[in-house]
């Protein structure tokens, strides 16, 4: 654990934990989204063929994780960190385009 407190400059198990926590509300919520996204739109198991239904369902899991990352973060006081993740993860992928332009500072 240490090494995952230094790697990301947080400095207690308790930010650590609320942080943990984040990921797995984020990851559950976001499947769920997905599946009610898909289900109200008439997308279902039954209704098409499970090789496009998952891809599917998967390619919609994404921006719902990067959408309620950030809002889970800030609702769980972690705001500041999840948006650094966020950031550096779009950027990592390749979809920093996806990101504000940061402002210069004089």
């Amino acid at each position: 654990m240490q090494k995952l407190k230094l790697r990301w400059g947080i400095e207690s198990n308790f930010q650590l934990t609320i942080i943990f926590i984040v990921f797995a509300i984020t990851g559950s919520s976001s499947a769920i989204l997905a599946e009610l996204l898909m289900n109200a739109i008439g997308l279902t198991k039954q209704s098409m063929n499970l090789w496009l239904y998952w891809p599917l369902r998967i390619i919609l899991i994404f921006p719902a994780y990067q959408v309620l990352l950030v809002m889970f973060g800030f609702l769980f006081g972690q705001f500041a960190f999840f948006w650094a993740f966020e950031k550096k993860m779009l950027r990592s992928m390749k979809l920093g385009f996806l990101l504000p332009k940061e402002k210069a500072h004089h």
